[in-house]
């Protein structure tokens, strides 16, 4: 094969990427929706990592295609400046979306008489406090329930801008990478929130999840990088097991707790231990293992993968930031919709709803792209994040 042509191969855009983005957009929204039948078969009832972990590991595959790549051809600050755009971007329609569902959610408490709803979802403060709550809200130091992803993506990708000058040393990359993230989990730092805590996402520990991806997608497009792990039985049997061990702790804590009563106390012990904030490195395993059997078994060029049934979920994944703005909101919506009436038609149609009008806005932010047709081309600057 040519070298251009081996070139292009690389950089062509990855449908898997995109498919799992679009479904991890789904299950966010079914998450976040309580009362949903749907949730009980999203990726956090079978393993120890969920769709906030494999969206940030695909967030960094991403980005090695947008801005490492532009980084090659235009140098870094062309690469950097672009990059500081769209974390521009990102920090204004985080604001956005604050604004717009604090309306929805305080207009729906007022309207419904539940008050409940602002205590909740951690919104009360702008009834006691706005001024003080809106200035906050501005440092990133006041998340609302729900609304604490887009801060975590606008702190990676602050920190992916210095990560583009050691594209070429993946291995520096990763080690610095590894060691914050294990110097965060052993002295407990966090980035403080108002009122006390820190994030529930920390950034210095997720940012390993996501530069493990950036050095995924570095090897996929031919780029310096770590060789990334072939096929192999011993590996798989690796990633079963790992898998496997998380959905047996799944089944004695969530499922069937009186199995988890008599389990020895170690085992309930260390799955208290194992956080989502800071990045336990089972959740860590966990997600790397799922990606390698999704990697290793899902052919890249699959004809189902750019069929068209799997259109909706790749367009959704292509637009991921307006899909997810949009889910937040719709996810209450839902909420609504159960409340009033939580039988089978009323879950049938409140779920064919939000997918419909998260594929809606997937396509009508394609067609304002004017990309066209799914690309055969690098991945545009934008798509580190939609």
């Amino acid at each position: 094969m040519e070298p251009d042509a081996t070139r292009n191969k690389l950089t062509l855009r990855d449908p898997r990427a995109d498919i799992c983005r679009g479904i991890a957009l789904w299950m966010i929204v079914v998450n976040h929706t309580p009362g949903n039948w749907l949730g009980s078969i999203t990726l956090k009832n079978f393993a120890l990592s969920d769709a906030t972990e494999a969206f940030v590991l695909l967030a960094g595959y991403a980005g090695a295609f947008a801005y490492a790549a532009r980084a090659d051809r235009l140098g870094w600050i062309n690469a950097a400046t672009s990059l500081t755009q769209r974390v521009g971007k990102l920090y204004v329609a985080h604001i956005f979306l604050m604004v717009v569902f604090t309306a929805q959610v305080g207009y729906s408490a007022a309207t419904l008489d539940r008050g409940a709803y602002l205590d909740e979802l951690a919104l009360d403060p702008f009834a006691e406090q706005p001024y003080r709550t809106l200035l906050e809200a501005l440092l990133l130091r006041f998340q609302p329930a729900f609304l604490d992803i887009l801060p975590l993506y606008i702190v990676l990708l602050a920190l992916l801008v210095p990560g583009l000058a050691l594209r070429k040393w993946p291995g520096l990359l990763l080690g610095l990478s590894a060691a914050l993230w294990l110097g965060v989990r052993l002295a407990d730092f966090n980035f403080p929130r108002w009122h006390g805590g820190g994030w529930f996402f920390n950034p210095l520990a997720w940012q390993l999840l996501f530069f493990l991806g950036f050095a995924l997608g570095q090897a996929a497009r031919g780029a310096p990088s770590l060789p990334l792990p072939r096929r192999s039985p011993w590996l798989t049997a690796a990633a079963g097991l790992v898998l496997g061990a998380g959905l047996l702790a799944m089944i004695a804590t969530e499922w069937v707790p009186s199995l988890g009563e008599r389990l020895p106390e170690a085992i309930p012990a260390f799955l208290a231990t194992v956080d989502k904030t800071a990045m336990h490195p089972w959740r860590l395993a966990s997600i790397l293992a799922l990606a390698y059997l999704v990697a290793t078994y899902v052919p890249r060029d699959a004809a189902a993968l750019r069929g068209r049934w799997a259109r909706p979920l790749l367009i959704m994944g292509r637009n991921s930031l307006p899909v997810f703005c949009v889910g937040i909101l719709l996810s209450f919506m839902s909420r609504l919709m159960l409340e009033a009436d939580d039988g089978w038609a009323m879950q049938l149609a409140s779920n064919l709803l939000c997918l419909g009008l998260l594929v809606l806005v997937g396509f009508v932010s394609e067609w304002q792209r004017g990309d066209g047709p799914a690309p055969r081309t690098a991945l545009p600057d934008k798509s580190a994040l939609g």
